[in-house]
């Protein structure tokens, strides 16, 4: 076993640390620490936390690591900030609403760049929770950048998603779009002193009751690539008491994360969420399908270093070629995969010259 593994399943914060780095980083021998890690995983409860921007994720992440550290959990936070597009720098400036879990020893809080993915997340992030699953966490809260209306890649990763949401910025509009709402296992509405709270509110419930009925309507599930679920006509009740098999309903709480209001119960629906989704066949059809995700996502990004990396001067020339115009990009891209696909795929530089073929 790849030393950094070892001192990661002793629960070393340094060595855990420096494995999340060389992780997000993809450099070194990471790969070798992943396969070491991966048979100690799974345990963690994968917690995203999504939202638009200025609704209180941060705030609220840092009130719910309160109360899973008094339920005597171990918690590991990733947080993602976004990457500026001109400079590439990221201020990772989400971990400095968690300042009294800093001293910790059960509390591991990782800021990650996005490093220009698109979704909410970085390209990195599902490994680095899997680094800290094999760490010891019990629970591993995920928060995404400020979300709008489709980057919704924390549903592919996560095992329960929370959308936070807050009154007077725009939520009322937002509770219409359709990616945003299937995302949600839970809603919080946060900063529910404000004005327009019941109506926010009232508008999720309002679009909750009415994507199920154009669900029972089409014959399809809701949520989370929901045709491939063989959930059962009827929902599933609100939780409480034992987990009632049927497509799980999003259920919302209010929330007041700076005065620490409301997070109990927002805790208790989530809780709700979890043991729906690991007791009941409708919630195991949910992992499966999410895990055949993640597993699509992992080939895509495989073949794709796989192949830049073996065409090498193809690629190159390819650009070059549909730069001049001597061939358009689709041809060139049909060739390129038949050029990867035969045995000599460094040396056919020449595949993408027009009339070339393969």
């Amino acid at each position: 076993m790849h030393p950094l593994a070892d001192k990661v399943l002793a629960r070393d914060m340094r060595a855990t640390a420096r494995a999340c780095r060389l992780v997000d980083d993809r450099v070194g021998d990471h790969a070798a620490i992943l396969k070491d890690l991966f048979p100690h995983t799974g345990r963690a409860w994968v917690l995203g936390v999504t939202g638009n921007p200025g609704a209180g994720k941060s705030t609220l992440t840092d009130r719910l690591i309160s109360v899973f550290r008094g339920q005597g959990r171990r918690v590991a936070v990733v947080a993602v900030d976004p990457t500026s597009p001109f400079t590439g720098g990221a201020i990772l400036g989400d971990r400095i609403r968690m300042q009294a879990h800093f001293d910790d020893p059960d509390v591991f809080i990782r800021s990650l760049a996005t490093r220009g993915a698109l979704g909410g997340l970085s390209r990195s992030v599902v490994d680095v929770v899997r680094v800290l699953d094999a760490w010891g966490a019990d629970v591993v809260v995920v928060e995404t950048v400020g979300v709008g209306q489709d980057e919704l890649e924390i549903t592919r990763m996560a095992h329960t998603t929370l959308v936070v949401a807050a009154p007077g910025m725009g939520d009322e509009v937002q509770a219409i779009k359709a990616g945003i709402l299937e995302c949600a296992d839970v809603f919080a509405v946060n900063k529910a002193d404000r004005d327009g709270a019941d109506a926010a509110v009232r508008d999720l419930e309002l679009m909750i009751a009415l994507g199920g009925e154009v669900a029972a309507a089409s014959g399809r599930a809701r949520g989370h690539s929901a045709a491939a679920l063989h959930a059962r006509a009827q929902r599933a009740p609100s939780p409480g008491g034992e987990p009632v098999e049927g497509p799980w309903e999003p259920v919302i709480a209010r929330t007041v994360a700076t005065r620490n209001e409301g997070v109990a119960a927002l805790v208790d629906k989530l809780e709700g969420h979890r043991a729906w989704l690991f007791g009941t066949e409708a919630g195991a059809a949910r992992r499966e399908e999410r895990l055949r995700e993640a597993m699509h996502v992992q080939l895509r990004d495989a073949l794709t270093d796989a192949a830049v990396a073996a065409l090498g001067p193809a690629l190159e020339a390819a650009v070059h070629a549909v730069a001049r115009r001597d061939i358009d990009p689709y041809t060139a891209s049909e060739r390129l995969v038949a050029t990867f696909r035969s045995a000599g795929a460094v040396s056919a530089g020449a595949a993408v010259a027009p009339g070339g073929g393969t």
